[in-house]
């Protein structure tokens, strides 16, 4: 599993505080993480699961969204939830 370049476009890990989110998942897709995992950690020679690589995924795609990033230029605010009435 060779990247014709030797790298990957998500790059080495960088350490960061983390907090625990579920998600579901195709059996295509878990695959193909695991896939990515394996080819990831032959490229940068460290060990990495498909559940550690997901939020990098998720910060690179959304820190190369066009709409995303301009509707943060444009100082919207990210959605939040509700607060819960007590009534």
């Amino acid at each position: 599993m060779n990247t014709p370049n030797g790298k990957l476009r998500l790059g080495p890990l960088p350490k960061t505080e983390t907090v625990k989110v579920t998600v579901a998942l195709t059996v295509t897709l878990k695959a193909d993480l695991e896939r990515y995992a394996a080819l990831h950690a032959q490229t940068y020679g460290e060990p990495v699961d498909a559940a550690t690589l997901i939020p990098h995924m998720l910060e690179s795609f959304m820190a190369r969204d066009r709409g995303f990033r301009k509707s943060a230029a444009e100082g919207e605010p990210a959605s939040r939830p509700k607060p819960a009435s007590n009534q």
